[in-house]
């Protein structure tokens, strides 16, 4: 059984292998499940809000043009709004505030669950036969996780991505993840939670290309009932489909640690 501790420490060339192993056939049924073998992506701009929102400027970067605005974008939450609690919407203000800095993204921080799922790169889902675990592979800081499919538990520790205890009911995979560290976000516009979060993800394969991606958040001590995110999940069809290194600490190292530098000597 592949564990996601191993898995963080495989090189790239073998994430390359397994990825274009992966698309060369895809048989409808792994064990008798549905297949979600493949290299899949959202498409829209949850990345940026997954509330509704509108186009506009980013003030502190008007030198970029066109280049440093927001794209408009339809809301990917069931009902339009997210419930906050009114301590917690006043966090969101304040997230808001300190962007881009305080997106924990900015920092090349682990993305958390569901954001790995919606964030502009693609990400690899590989599914195993005989009903063992689901490892998940996504492009940005080298994140994964494995949907354990057996042997659930409690997370020991709260960590950014959580840890998935996942069952199916009918052809739909259900991933329920517990144990975050409350220090991600939802997107770019600030929305957040705290380490009290559940996430009950559904995924159910429409047709060969399509997966049909719901979310379940529960978290009392920052909205004031449970709340649904739904979205399409594309295939990616090309080829030569595959995720690459995005391994992006190098290049938020002199934002993170440029006042520790020692000042040259005359």
């Amino acid at each position: 059984m592949l564990k996601q501790w191993t898995y963080a420490w495989l090189p790239a060339t073998l994430v390359v292998a397994m990825a274009a192993q992966a698309q060369e056939s895809l048989p409808e049924r792994v064990a008798g499940e549905p297949n979600f073998n493949g290299i899949w992506q959202a498409m829209g701009t949850a990345y940026w809000n997954i509330e509704a929102h509108s186009a506009e400027p980013l003030a502190d970067f008007w030198q970029l043009g066109a280049l440093g605005a927001i794209p408009a974008g339809q809301s990917v939450v069931v009902g339009g709004t997210i419930p906050y609690l009114a301590e917690a919407l006043e966090k969101r203000a304040g997230n808001r505030a300190g962007w881009p800095r305080s997106d924990p993204e900015t920092n090349c921080y682990l993305p958390g669950i569901p954001r790995a799922n919606y964030m502009p790169y693609p990400f690899h889902i590989v599914q195993g036969g005989g009903g063992g675990d689901i490892l998940f592979v996504y492009e940005y800081a080298s994140a994964n996780r494995m949907v354990h499919m057996s042997d659930h538990m409690e997370p020991p520790v709260d960590t950014w991505m959580g840890r998935s205890n996942g069952h199916w009911e009918g052809d739909t995979l259900v991933a329920v993840t517990t144990g975050f560290n409350g220090k991600t976000w939802f997107d770019r516009a600030g929305n957040h939670h705290s380490p009290a979060m559940q996430v009950t993800e559904r995924f159910t394969l429409v047709s060969e290309n399509h997966i049909q991606y719901e979310v379940t958040i529960e978290d009392p001590n920052t909205f004031s009932r449970p709340w649904q995110i739904a979205m399409p999940l594309y295939r990616r069809i090309e080829p030569n489909a595959q995720i690459l290194e995005y391994k992006c600490v190098p290049f938020v190292e002199e934002m993170l640690y440029k006042d520790l530098e020692l000042p040259e000597s005359e």
